[in-house]
């Protein structure tokens, strides 16, 4: 069904799965997982479904996780996983130049994925499912020049960050808040993690660092929404218990996308999407193809 591959990025290998059908031009989707999860904690399932439903998929884990390199192991920075989506494109592009290509992120990483649209040339459609688009509006400059600032950062700035932008290491989940504090903190996503990042050969580790660096303009989708000129699929759980997945904020990027857009929610809060299988993941998987359909078959 796939072909593991590799390419680099930020001095690293990014190891992966591409699917790809036997013959003609494809539309490639280009997928990754949320904070600390690696390819086989669900999103295998949904690059399964939707390379059966007839498109190419590439599925990696980012940069210091799962069997991706990188160093040091476990960080989280935004604007380098952000520079991985640019990077699984240029791969693409050298090895199927003609495919057109959509980006696909979970959670985190779909946050990412509407930053990535707004920074990568010729993307040709975006999916968004349950994305961090922040507790509140980003601070500093969002509009007026903020791109331009933005997309130098994305190609040349130093995003290493610092000791005061850097949180951790500390788990990721915890079942006892009081005495082992976590990253994530709600029961539910204590849950799922040891449940899926639980399982044999899943390569997932129950610690993280995460760095934001304090840079001019934040790496939030918030900014780049209004560039978005391909369709955008924004997928949300109902009654979110992530508080990055603030619903107010959610819609405020949504509405500021330029495009031709899909607003979408799916029950069962952050996780119940995750679970496979499931009703919303059935639910979430058949809209998300429809929509894949819609954009490159009109249908």
């Amino acid at each position: 069904m796939y072909n593991e591959v590799s390419f680099n990025s930020e001095g690293a290998e990014l190891r992966g799965r591409h699917y790809s059908h036997p013959a003609g031009q494809k539309p490639t989707v280009v997928m990754t997982h949320g904070t600390t999860a690696t390819i086989t904690m669900a999103v295998d399932q949904y690059a399964e479904a939707i390379f059966a439903a007839g498109f190419d998929v590439l599925l990696y884990d980012h940069k210091n996780f799962g069997l991706s390199g990188g160093e040091p192991r476990q960080e989280i920075n935004p604007w380098v996983q952000t520079r991985g989506y640019r990077d699984a494109v240029a791969f693409l592009r050298v090895k199927q130049p003609y495919n057109p290509i959509a980006l696909w992120g979970d959670s985190f990483s779909a946050g990412l994925a509407l930053v990535a649209g707004g920074l990568i040339e010729d993307i040709a459609a975006i999916i968004a499912q349950i994305p961090v688009c922040g507790v509140a509006l980003p601070q500093g400059l969002t509009d007026d020049g903020a791109l331009e600032v933005m997309k130098e950062i994305f190609e040349n700035g130093d995003v290493s960050g610092g000791a005061e932008q850097t949180m951790g290491p500390m788990p990721v989940v915890s079942s006892d808040q009081l005495n082992t504090p976590s990253l994530l903190t709600p029961i539910q996503a204590f849950r799922w993690f040891i449940e899926h990042g639980g399982r044999h050969g899943s390569r997932w580790e129950n610690w993280v660092t995460r760095v934001i660096p304090d840079t001019p303009v934040a790496c939030s989708p918030y900014v780049t929404a209004p560039y978005l000129r391909m369709p955008v699929q924004m997928m949300v759980g109902r009654n979110d218990e992530m508080v990055h997945c603030n619903l107010e904020i959610q819609r405020a990027v949504f509405d500021r996308v330029a495009g031709e857009k899909e607003f979408v929610e799916i029950d069962g809060g952050h996780f119940g999407l995750l679970w496979h299988s499931s009703g919303e993941f059935d639910e979430a998987v058949h809209r998300q193809i429809a929509f894949l359909s819609r954009v490159f078959r009109g249908n």
